[in-house]
């Protein structure tokens, strides 16, 4: 007699076909092996149902509502594929949990504080810690570089004579060119001496002490660790390695619409240098921050009171 297909088994089938369809699932199909793994221990044998969903996507109790939400999502996806296949498959309602993407409010650093950040990176242990960390941060500062762009740049990549970055396949599948400011630029050829005097057979332009690419992971414990008592005024416990790109964001928004020719015919300028596909990402900024949100009023509305 033919045994029952584990919920492990349905995921781990799901997966292969959607990865051979090109389709990377790296945090989702971590999730998605995580809930089959639920679903077996429960000995679950039945086709998925929406009772199971949210019980493994309402794990842990006290974690955020949005997260809770994209957890159902990611079931849900799988829900669809298998209910093709399993026609008493239930595919949870949408939106049952509330919105699984909720935009955070973001911190801007003020110059001071960055100044603080990067002068804290020369307290960090090792020969060449300091000064990756400080070339680093100042980078995602100085360009609103994605943490995960910065961290996978290649030496080929960075362009020390034309000041130009190569971002490579970055969250979209996107490739761009990311010019550098000369303050930049500078910063990133002394680091690139030292790191080639350390670690000459380096292929990943930003490395450890012991010469292997970054982890993000590490990166993030690191940043927390320099900027725990910069408290946000927005309501958030800490600041976060994001806030360095919204940081950017606006404070080029904010210089433009304080210039002559404002920044409503330039904001697909930005969106370009910061990688969005999509430009309302890119005027999300106009809303996220107050003085923005009333300039941009008084350009596109009628005049404040």
């Amino acid at each position: 007699m033919r045994r029952k297909a584990t919920m492990t088994s349905r995921v781990q089938s799901y997966l292969r076909q959607r990865r051979a369809l090109g389709y990377k699932l790296f945090r989702e199909g971590r999730q998605l092996l995580n809930f089959a793994r639920c679903a077996d221990r429960a000995r679950h044998r039945r086709p998925l149902n929406t009772a199971l969903a949210l019980r493994w996507a309402t794990l842990p109790r006290a974690a955020d509502p949005a997260y809770h939400a994209r957890r159902l999502d990611i079931v849900r996806v799988f829900a669809r594929h298998q209910a093709v296949r399993e026609p008493a498959t239930q595919v949870p309602p949408r939106h049952i949990l509330g919105p699984a993407f909720r935009r955070k409010s973001p911190h801007l650093f003020t110059p001071g504080q960055l100044r603080q950040l990067l002068r804290r990176c020369g307290t960090l242990s090792g020969q060449f810690r300091g000064l990756t960390y400080r070339t680093l941060l100042g980078l995602l500062a100085a360009s609103g570089l994605r943490i995960s762009e910065a961290l996978a740049l290649m030496v080929q990549d960075v362009d020390l004579d034309q000041g130009v970055l190569t971002i490579r396949f970055s969250k979209f599948e996107h490739t761009r060119l990311v010019p550098l400011h000369p303050s930049a630029l500078s910063a990133l050829r002394r680091y690139a001496r030292k790191r080639a005097s350390l670690f000459p057979r380096s292929q990943t332009f930003f490395v450890s002490d012991r010469g292997q690419r970054l982890q993000y992971g590490a990166v993030n414990r690191v940043f927390i660790g320099l900027s725990g008592d910069m408290i946000p005024a927005n309501g958030r416990r800490r600041v976060r390695l994001h806030d360095l790109r919204h940081t950017f964001a606006c404070r080029v928004l904010l210089r433009w619409q304080h210039s002559r020719r404002g920044a409503a015919g330039r904001v697909v300028i930005l969106s370009r240098y910061l990688g969005h596909v999509h430009i309302r990402d890119t005027y999300w900024y106009l809303t996220a921050v107050p003085e923005l949100l009333k300039q941009s009023i008084g350009q596109f509305g009628p005049p404040l009171p």
